[in-house]
C-alpha cells in the first residue's frame, strides 16, 4: 500500500510538473470590456460605450488568439455586470501576464477627440483626475460597494489620495505597453492627447497585480469619431493596432520564439555556422549613435541569424542587438520619425507583422513617445 502511494504521488508530481512545463512559455493576456448590462458607460449620439468596447475586445482577442502561445482571458464576453474589483481577479486568479481595460472617451464638449492610455498611478493633473473619476464611478452601482471598497468615494478626491498603489514593480512595464499602442494610434493618424501616456488611480487598474493599462479608444461624444468607433471597420482597424501593440510587447519581454511571426516553417533560417567566405558581410551591431535614432525591431529569438536577406524576406539594412542568451533583429535606422514609419510599413508588408518601433538616444533605448517628442 505505501509502495502504491508512492508510486502515485510521483506520477502527479510529474503530472504537474509537465503541465506547468508545457504552459510556462504561454503569455497570458487579460481583456476588459469596460461596463456592461445595466451600466451603459458614455452614450451619445445612439453610440453606447458598453457595446463598443465589448465589440473591440472580441476582435482584439479573436487576433491574439490566432497568434501562437498566447493564451486570452476575458472579463466578459457578453452584456453582463461585473464588478470593478472582481475584473482584477479574474486576471489575477489566471495569473495573466497583463491586463488592458478597454473603454471610449465622452466629452460636454463634443468637439473633443483623441485617444488616451493609462496606466495606474496617482497624478495631480486635473483632467486625468476626472477621467478615473468618471471610470470609478461605476462602483456606486455594484452591491454593497461602500463596504467592498471601505468607503471609497470616486468624488472625493480625499480617498484617492488615499488609494494603497502596488504599481511601482509594474509601473516601467505598464508605461512600455501603453506606449507601444500609443504607437500603434499614431501610426493610424490618430491623436494622442497630452502627448503621452498618462497616469491616474482607476479602480480597475488598482487590483490588477500585474503591467496594466486602460486605453480610451476615442470620444463618442465627438459625432465623426463616434461614427468610427461604431462602423465595422473602424473598430477592426483599433483592434489590430491594439492587438499589434500587445504581440509587440510579448516578443520584446517574452520572446517570440524562433522568429515565427517573421519566417513560415518552410522558410529554413541560414544559420551563422556557414562558412566566412559565404557571409556577405560582417553583422552589424546596434552602436552607441548621437542623438535620437528610430529602428524596426523585426523579432526576438534565441539563435543567433545570419543578417542576409533571405533570411528576413529580402530586407537589408538590418542589424543585431544581444539581449542575455537572446538576440533582437532589427531593420533601418533613421533620425526621422516618419521614415521610420515607412519602414515599419514596409516590414509589415514583408510579413513581419509583429514588427514595432524602438528609439535609441546616445546608444541608449528611449521610450518612442519621448523619442517623438
Amino acid at each position: 500500500m505505501v509502495k502504491i502511494k508512492k508510486v502515485t504521488a510521483v506520477i502527479i508530481l510529474i503530472l504537474v510538473y509537465n503541465s506547468v512545463y508545457s504552459q510556462s512559455d504561454v503569455f497570458k493576456v487579460t481583456l476588459d470590456a469596460g461596463h456592461g448590462d445595466h451600466d451603459f458607460g458614455a452614450s451619445y449620439h445612439g453610440y453606447v460605450e458598453k457595446n463598443i468596447a465589448l465589440a473591440v475586445v472580441l476582435k482584439v482577442g479573436k487576433i491574439l488568439e490566432s497568434t501562437p502561445k498566447i493564451d486570452v482571458i476575458y472579463t466578459r464576453k457578453t452584456d453582463v455586470f461585473i464588478d470593478l474589483v472582481e475584473r482584477a481577479n479574474i486576471a489575477n486568479r489566471a495569473n495573466a501576464n497583463i491586463f488592458v481595460s478597454i473603454h471610449c472617451n465622452a466629452n460636454r464638449n463634443t468637439s473633443a477627440d483623441g485617444t488616451e492610455t493609462y496606466v495606474m498611478g496617482m497624478t495631480k493633473i486635473a483632467s486625468n483626475l476626472e477621467a478615473s473619476k468618471k471610470e470609478n464611478s461605476v462602483i456606486t452601482l455594484e452591491k454593497d460597494y461602500k463596504r467592498k471598497y471601505e468607503g471609497f468615494d470616486p468624488n472625493s478626491p480625499e480617498t484617492m489620495i488615499g488609494f494603497t498603489l502596488m504599481q511601482e514593480e509594474y509601473l516601467d512595464n505598464s508605461i512600455s505597453l501603453a506606449s507601444k499602442v500609443e504607437g500603434q494610434f499614431a501610426s493610424l493618424g490618430k491623436k494622442i492627447r497630452g502627448g503621452g501616456v498618462k497616469q491616474a488611480p482607476f479602480m480597475v487598474l488598482h487590483k490588477a497585480y500585474m503591467p496594466r493599462i486602460l486605453i480610451e479608444m476615442g470620444f463618442i461624444s465627438n459625432p465623426a469619431e463616434g461614427r468610427i468607433l461604431a462602423s465595422e471597420e473602424g473598430q477592426n482597424e483599433i483592434a489590430r493596432a491594439i492587438a499589434d501593440a500587445i504581440i509587440s510587447y510579448k516578443n520584446e519581454y517574452f520572446g517570440s520564439g524562433e522568429l515565427e511571426p517573421a519566417v513560415k516553417p518552410s522558410q529554413k533560417m541560414v544559420e551563422t555556422t556557414a562558412p566566412e567566405a559565404a557571409a556577405p558581410k560582417k553583422e552589424t551591431v546596434v552602436e552607441a549613435k548621437k542623438d535620437v535614432v528610430f529602428k524596426v525591431q523585426l523579432a526576438l529569438s534565441s539563435k543567433k541569424i545570419a543578417l542576409v536577406p533571405k533570411n528576413f524576406k529580402g530586407l537589408k539594412d538590418l542589424s543585431i542587438e544581444p539581449i542575455g542568451k537572446n538576440y533582437k533583429y532589427f531593420y533601418g535606422q533613421t533620425s526621422d520619425y516618419e521614415t521610420s514609419r515607412e519602414l515599419l510599413a514596409e516590414a509589415k508588408a514583408k510579413g513581419f507583422s509583429s514588427a514595432f518601433l524602438v528609439a535609441y538616444k546616445d546608444g541608449v533605448k528611449i521610450d518612442i513617445q519621448e523619442a517623438i517628442k
